[in-house]
This record gives C-alpha cells, sequence and structure tokens, in this order.
C-alpha cells in the first residue's frame, strides 16, 4: 500500500498552531472529518480514546494517531506540521509532525500495512528533517510521496 493511495495534496496542514496534544489532536480530527464527512466529535473522541491506551507519540517528535471507525467506508490520512506540543511521547521529546490514521473496522491488516508504511517513512531523519524544514503543504507531500519506498 503506498502512501499516496491514503493521503492526498489537500490532507496536509503546514502550519498548525496547537498548544496541545489535545488540540493537535483536535486539529487532525477536524481534518478528517471534513475530509471524510465525518462528525468531528466522533472522530476526536475515538483518537482520544486510542491515546488512553497508550501514547502514539513513537519519539523523534513524530506522532502517528491512528483509530478504527465503524461508519469508515475507506482509509484517511492526514498530515499535520505543527509548533510542538507535550504528546506524552514515548522519547518525552515534544511533537511537531503528526500524521493522522483512520480506518474501517473491518479493515483488517490494511490499517497495520498503513501504519508500517508511515513508521518506515518516518524513521529516515533525512526525510524527517526535510518535512521540518518545509514551508508549504505541496513541499509536504511531495516530500512524503517521493520518499515513500517501494514494497
Amino acid at each position: 500500500m503506498k502512501i499516496s493511495t491514503i493521503l492526498s495534496r489537500d490532507a496536509v496542514l503546514p502550519h498548525v498552531k496547537a498548544k496541545s496534544k489535545k488540540q493537535l489532536l483536535g486539529e487532525l480530527a477536524a481534518l478528517a472529518a471534513a475530509k471524510m464527512k465525518l462528525d468531528e466529535s466522533v472522530v476526536l473522541d475515538a483518537l482520544i480514546e486510542r491515546e488512553r491506551l497508550g501514547t502514539t507519540g513513537i519519539g523523534f517528535g513524530v506522532a502517528l494517531p491512528h483509530t478504527r471507525l465503524p461508519k469508515l467506508k475507506k482509509i484517511f490520512c492526514g498530515f499535520a506540521k505543527s509548533d510542538p506540543v507535550d504528546f506524552e511521547a514515548v522519547d518525552n521529546k515534544p511533537v511537531d509532525l503528526a500524521f493522522v490514521l483512520l480506518v474501517p473496522e473491518e479493515a483488517g491488516a490494511d490499517h497495520l500495512k498503513a501504519l508500517a508504511r508511515l513508521s518506515r517513512l518516518l524513521k529516515d531523519e533525512e526525510v524527517v528533517a526535510a518535512l521540518r524544514k518545509a514551508k508549504t503543504a505541496d513541499e509536504l507531500y511531495d516530500l512524503v510521496i517521493q520518499n515513500d519506498s517501494n514494497e
């Protein structure tokens, strides 16, 4: 599964001004709700509930908040570059790059494949550094798609 099949150019937010984990999740929920025609509060509640199980802050300033939603028809991915916020990440470092992933309840292995794909991309220090330098949604999107490794 290529990231380009789940992330669209218009699902990238280059300048989120969040001051907390909840605000950043709120921005991601609003983006997902608008793009997928979902109830924003349902999306936010699901993301917060997932965070209660354990942080999705994977370290190095990166978070991969994700959840399953019953009425969702296809996988959605969004990306936000934010002011650094305390995300309770595994390394206790603030998060400024966050990919949100929403998957249908019956998505099965596709959920894990998408998470693995994003995780692989975000373990590349050069890609992460380039994402931090990028200024526009187009630059961010292009960097993600160009660096999505072949399966």
